[in-house]
């Protein structure tokens, strides 16, 4: 016979069986994954996409090539009235200047002619400068005159002042450089008027591309009136390259500044690049930039 439990009773025996039995533990909770490191930013050709497309784009870089050239014009024939006056550092003036025919100096590259499709290439394909690409783009004979300087350099020659160009461009690449610029209007007197990388001169032993030897050429049959660049090195010799050297270099003539010589903006190269890592250019591109990093002011 079966014996029938008080309904309380059922209740807590029921209960006590269930408390017994194992339960079953929670699964772990799997950890996290951990996110991925964000991947290095890639170096591009040196960081050099806003230089070159402020001097593609923004008008600013026109109106300081236009008021340069305007500038020096306004000045230019008082330069010539004054026999006194000359544009070449001591150091250049080998030969006297009283008497001989006025001319006026200017270097090419960011001065005279525009190569930023040069440097836009560089930036799109990542690399950097090297002289097989250089001399192809030269030979294409495509750079633009800059703002301001037909004007001026014919404004020159109509006045009896002789237009010399001091470049750096190889000296294979004159008839190169002459077609290009003669095709933009600039007053090109004859092979003479280009002097580049590699001019001989006698006497005279040029360092690098240096263009004192050049300078000092020009010296023996021109009284110089102004000279135009966009680098120190286009108007006087630097000895050291490096911020020491380079306003060391500058210092003796900073009341020539906007009158005998006229200084050019050139964001996207120039000595003034390699003076921020020791002149090493052989040294990796992520130490360059590092080093260039290194030289910026934060207060």
């Amino acid at each position: 016979m079966s014996v029938r439990l008080p309904a309380a009773l059922a209740a807590l025996i029921l209960l006590a069986g269930c408390s017994s039995t194992p339960s079953k533990a929670p699964a772990p909770a799997m950890p996290a994954p951990t996110p991925a490191a964000p991947a290095a930013p890639k170096t591009s050709a040196d960081d050099n996409l806003n230089a070159v497309a402020w001097s593609q784009t923004a008008i600013e870089h026109d109106l300081i090539y236009l008021q340069t050239y305007r500038d020096a014009q306004a000045r230019l024939l008082a330069a010539k009235a004054d026999a006194n006056w000359d544009a070449l550092p001591k150091g250049d003036r080998v030969a006297p200047a009283k008497g001989l025919q006025p001319a006026v100096v200017l270097d090419i590259d960011e001065t005279v002619l525009d190569n930023s499709p040069y440097q836009a290439r560089l930036v799109k394909s990542g690399g950097e400068y090297n002289e097989a690409d250089w001399a192809a783009w030269c030979k294409e004979q495509r750079a633009r005159a800059l703002p301001g300087v037909v004007a001026f350099t014919q404004f020159a020659a109509k006045h009896g002042i002789a237009v010399i160009y001091i470049s750096n461009r190889a000296k294979d690449l004159d008839q190169d450089t002459l077609a290009n610029l003669r095709k933009e209007g600039l007053p090109v007197s004859g092979p003479e008027a280009f002097l580049g990388l590699g001019t001989f001169v006698e006497d005279c032993d040029q360092v690098g591309t240096e263009k004192g030897c050049r300078r000092q050429l020009i010296s023996h049959k021109y009284r110089v009136l102004m000279q135009f660049g966009d680098q120190i090195g286009d108007f006087v010799t630097v000895l050291a390259n490096n911020a020491e050297g380079r306003q060391k270099a500058m210092a003796p003539y900073m009341d020539w500044i906007g009158t005998r010589w006229f200084t050019l903006p050139n964001p996207t190269y120039g000595a003034w690049d390699p003076a921020l890592f020791n002149n090493d250019w052989t040294a990796p591109r992520d130490e360059r930039r590092r080093q260039k990093i290194q030289s910026l002011r934060f207060d």
